[in-house]
């Protein structure tokens, strides 16, 4: 199984690239508010409950999708490239995969805050991921991990994730003026096959 890790910063257009990547593939479609919505309903976000729950559906699901020899998985994740912790958790779902046969890619994306700010209220992203609804809470959360967090490589600050991103195929896309279907499609002209 190909798993397609999709990271980036909050509202980059992880989900919906995932969408246009997995209409193009065949793959399945794991976009991390999936496993996040339902907890928040019973737990609050950053609990330890909430963290537990969430990660452990997580793994569930690419556990069961490598052991169904799917021909792809798309994940999507924020990830904070300097927390070891985030490291070590998407290294586990590697590890998940790797010990089933499968391979690792990594899909780096990144985009203008300003066309971040726009997407954090679009439609699509409102109705798949309630929790974004509160739209004064969603882009003061946007604002703070991108002020607290490394969200994307840039070659200024080697972080703690890149160890494991160098291991795997790794695409890093600019995704600013590109739709989600074009971003897809540049996706897999640059991914070796």
């Amino acid at each position: 199984m190909d798993f397609v890790v999709i990271f980036g910063p909050p509202a980059v257009g992880k989900m919906t690239v995932g969408e246009e990547l997995c209409k193009l593939t065949g793959f399945k479609l794991f976009h991390n508010h999936m496993a996040v919505e339902p907890v928040l309903g019973i737990f609050p976000f950053g609990s330890p409950p909430f963290g537990r729950l969430v990660n452990e559906f997580r793994r569930r699901v690419i556990e069961e999708a490598a052991d169904a020899a799917l021909p792809g998985l798309v994940f999507t994740y924020v990830w904070g490239l300097e927390l070891p912790e985030d490291t070590e958790l998407i290294g586990s779902y590697v590890d998940i995969v790797r010990s089933r046969g499968g391979r690792t890619r990594f899909v780096e994306l990144y985009a203008d805050l300003d066309e971040r700010l726009e997407r954090n209220t679009t439609e699509l992203r409102l109705d798949r991921k309630p929790s974004k609804r509160d739209l004064e809470f969603s882009r003061a959360n946007l604002l703070e991990f991108d002020r607290d967090y490394v969200m994307n490589t840039d070659g200024s600050r080697r972080t703690c994730a890149q160890d494991l991103i160098e291991r795997h195929d790794h695409v890093r896309i600019d995704n600013t003026r590109l739709t989600p279907a074009e971003t897809a499609a540049l996706i897999l002209r640059r991914m070796p096959q």
